[in-house]
């Protein structure tokens, strides 16, 4: 009989005491699951249940919890002296240690304790599912039950279904995972299932950035939170993540797709690996750390100068308008001659494109034209790129302007795509690719990776904010102007654009 993830005597088996079994085995007893946990290093089990107990003890302290609730939770949870005591579980999650061969053999193992209708669920989170069950006698009963660190505060999980998973094993699943409190998100067994995949966009395009000399970290990390809305800059991330756990990520997932260029890592990101320059565990990583605090930089000032006159190229009528609203309300002087006169700041608006290829495009003198971001951050943090051959005081006058009221105001070197437009659109592409390849929903796409990474939607409803064709518009620039294909659109993403569909449709 197929067990009932809402039964009052549902028992769970977890194989691994380490900081995700931990909080596998809390979150499902105060859901009132009874649990049996387990490891192979002696007393690890016990001394497990030993921090559980304190830290619903803590909770109950903090008036989070309610002391019987707390107790009463302690109580359902055993530390188990061998995988035999898994035989009464109708669920066994594994949470040991990242490696194919152990995880494979823990299974073999359980498959002579547990019963016929046991469900068999792995918290891996870069194996493929499919080839820890394939060896087994019964492959059907495995999925994948990804859960984030840490487990009690991150409240998604990743049910993963792999080729051989029948049905009811990822129903069952899901519906224990909303017992355990959690938002679950069904995931076809692929490399990064849905967040570890859509995370790819993020950090390696901010790595490109700084490769090509764009901007330093923290530029980019105060554009992309201030202009874009991330919580946390790509740089901060990675410092706090640790390059010795990201890094790996980034390779493995590249390697596996088989050199997916989308997903390319950084060279930059492994030598500092290499150096050990790993982040704030180390000191020191794209930051420097003194006792624990991240080193500060001061955004620069907004220099007195200010042009006689500005000209706004019309090549992109809604940007140039946006751009011109801003120019009066700072107080600045309009031109409205349909070419730039003597003396005029030039201000182009790129959609995906570089500063020079817009000012060769127009034939605009690069020594007065600047580029201004009309996409993104007008009002919050706003993107000023400068080409190759801007005089300083074309730069001047125009950060002078544009920084005149406060918003605080980055200038940048010459890019296609600028900062936020760039990364924005290689993340929304990443998202509609994952869609267009059916791991997942767009709404479970979207809701993993809001709850999962914590970004300020998902990548779908990020890209619609922003518009499909825009979002097109930026990558096909971005291919045509660097040549890459890590830039190629995603079909899901042209055909809705063409459309003018949401990114959030779903196929019928």
């Amino acid at each position: 009989m197929k067990p009932d993830m809402h039964s009052p005597d549902l028992s769970l088996g977890i194989a691994g005491a380490g900081a995700m079994g931990r909080g596998i085995a809390q979150i499902a007893a105060q859901a009132g699951i009874r649990v049996r946990l387990f490891d192979l290093a002696p007393g690890a089990a016990a001394k497990a249940q030993q921090a559980i107990a304190a830290t619903l003890a803590g909770l109950a302290a903090k008036g989070k919890l309610a002391p019987d609730a707390a107790e009463a939770a302690a109580a359902r949870i055993e530390a188990a002296a061998g995988l035999e005591s898994f035989a009464g579980c109708q669920v066994v999650v594994e949470a040991i240690v990242e490696k194919l061969a152990a995880k494979r053999d823990l299974f073999r193992q359980l498959e002579d304790i547990v019963g016929e209708d046991c469900l068999l669920a792995s918290n891996t989170s870069s194996l493929s599912v499919t080839e820890i069950a394939a060896a087994l006698r019964r492959p059907g009963r495995v999925a994948g039950f990804h859960f984030f660190n840490p487990v009690p505060l991150m409240k998604v999980v990743e049910v993963v279904d792999a080729l051989l998973t029948e049905p009811w094993v990822g129903d069952a699943l899901t519906a224990l995972a909303r017992r355990l409190g959690h938002t679950p998100v069904r995931a076809k067994d692929t490399p990064g299932f849905i967040v570890n995949h859509a995370g790819r966009g993020y950090v390696t395009e901010a790595l490109r950035l700084l490769g090509e000399n764009v901007a330093e970290c923290h530029v980019i990390d105060a554009i992309l939170r201030g202009a874009a809305g991330f919580r946390m800059g790509p740089f901060e991330l990675l410092d706090l993540t640790g390059l010795d756990v990201s890094q790996p990520v980034m390779e493995s997932i590249y390697r596996q797709y088989y050199e997916e260029p989308r997903y390319r890592p950084s060279a930059l990101a492994a030598q500092r690996l290499a150096g050990g320059l790993l982040g704030r565990k180390s000191g020191r990583g794209f930051y420097e750390y003194q006792e624990g605090r991240q080193q500060a930089f001061a955004p620069a000032p907004a220099p007195a100068a200010r042009p006689s006159r500005v000209w706004v190229s019309g090549a992109r009528p809604e940007l140039a308008a946006r751009v011109g609203a801003l120019v009066d309300r700072l107080g600045g002087a309009l031109g409205k001659s349909r070419s730039p006169q003597d003396g005029d700041l030039i201000v182009v608006t790129p959609l995906g494109e570089d500063a020079s290829a817009c000012v060769a495009r127009e034939d605009l003198d690069p020594a007065r034209s600047v580029a201004l971001d009309a996409l993104f951050g007008l009002d919050t943090h706003r993107t000023l790129m400068t080409t190759p051959l801007t005089s300083a005081a074309a730069r001047d006058e125009a950060h002078g302007l544009f920084g005149a009221d406060g918003v605080p105001l980055s200038v940048v070197r010459d890019s296609a795509g600028l900062v936020a437009q760039r990364v924005v659109a290689h993340i929304v592409n990443i998202g509609c690719d994952i869609a267009q390849q059916a791991i997942a929903s767009p709404q479970d796409i979207d809701r993993a990776v809001t709850l999962g990474l914590a970004y300020p939607t998902g990548p779908l409803a990020m890209g619609d904010a922003v518009g499909a064709a825009t979002v097109l518009a930026i990558l096909d620039n971005l291919q045509a102007l660097s040549g890459d294909p890590r830039y190629r659109a995603s079909p899901w993403l042209r055909r809705r654009a063409q459309l003018g569909a949401s990114l959030l449709t779903a196929e019928r």
